[in-house]
């Protein structure tokens, strides 16, 4: 069983910066791809940021040039760097892994952890 913890949620003022991380049990590179998404009250959830077991990331239009992912291999520990905060950029963010074993595959969903970006 996988069990994904986030943390570094919490209340931002506009511009400012929060870095998110996602403690993984297991090794982190047994996962396929690894991503961050949000959600707010009334709407789907939605792609932040991903990063693959080789390394290729992909972004979000709205965060593109804003927010990074990376990945601490040792701590096995998934980061998002998110800099230039908008208002627009609160939600709950979730943290989600995919392991695929032959023709299984599936999916992990963290907690989540609340980000307002507020004055």
């Amino acid at each position: 069983q996988v069990s994904l913890v986030e943390s570094g949620g919490g209340l931002v003022q506009p511009g400012g910066s929060l870095r998110l991380s996602c403690a993984c049990t297991g090794s982190i590179l047994s996962f396929n791809v690894l991503g961050w998404y949000r959600q707010t009250p009334g709407k789907e959830r939605e792609l932040v940021a991903s990063i693959t077991r080789g390394g290729s990331t992909n972004y979000g239009d709205s965060v593109k040039g804003r927010f990074t992912i990376s990945r601490d291999n040792a701590k096995n520990t998934l980061h998002l760097q998110m800099n230039s905060l908008k208002p627009e950029d609160t939600a709950v963010y979730y943290c989600k892994v995919v392991l695929i074993r032959g023709v299984t595959r599936n999916d992990y969903w963290g907690q989540g952890t609340q980000v307002t970006v507020s004055s």
